[in-house]
């Protein structure tokens, strides 16, 4: 199974955006699965549902982070490292989907909706684009990994 079919898979099993690319990605990481999944668990829905920045692509900066960040206060060069590749990636997924923002991507008028989320029936999954967004997100992911091998 690819990265992006694994990330398509969990989110129909019930994961958010954000879970759904970082648990494609869990294997990279020395951290178990279950305190990933809470780590970014607020980040679905935009933010908590407020439609700001696309859970899929905080997930691509997540995962970003933990392969290619930095952690000392004062490393300048480590956080201008990071910046670019979290910029060229948000480039990346903007020039394939038009956007980053959640309610621009779900063609949404409104900036934020209920904290209530909608249950995952069929009817959901019609009408959002969200899966296929996971999709991308983990293949454009995956692919820049390729490119900039880590550590």
């Amino acid at each position: 199974m690819t990265r992006k079919e694994k990330a398509m898979h969990l989110f129909e099993t019930g994961y958010n955006c954000t879970q759904s690319v970082v648990l494609a990605f869990s294997d990279l990481f020395n951290m178990d699965e279950e305190t990933l999944a809470q780590m970014v668990s607020a980040f679905g829905g935009g933010m908590g549902r407020l439609r700001e920045v696309c859970g899929s692509v905080s997930g691509i900066f997540f995962v970003t982070g933990m392969l290619y960040g930095y952690n000392q206060p004062g490393d300048y060069e480590g956080k201008k490292a990071l910046y670019a590749k979290v910029q060229e990636l948000a480039h990346r997924f903007e020039e394939q989907n038009g956007s980053i923002v959640c309610r621009e991507l779900l063609g949404l008028d409104h900036k934020k909706d209920s904290s209530v989320p909608e249950q995952r029936i069929p009817e959901y999954y019609k009408k959002r684009p969200c899966k296929e967004l996971i999709g991308c997100a983990a293949e454009i992911l995956d692919e820049f990994i390729r490119e900039n091998p880590y550590n």
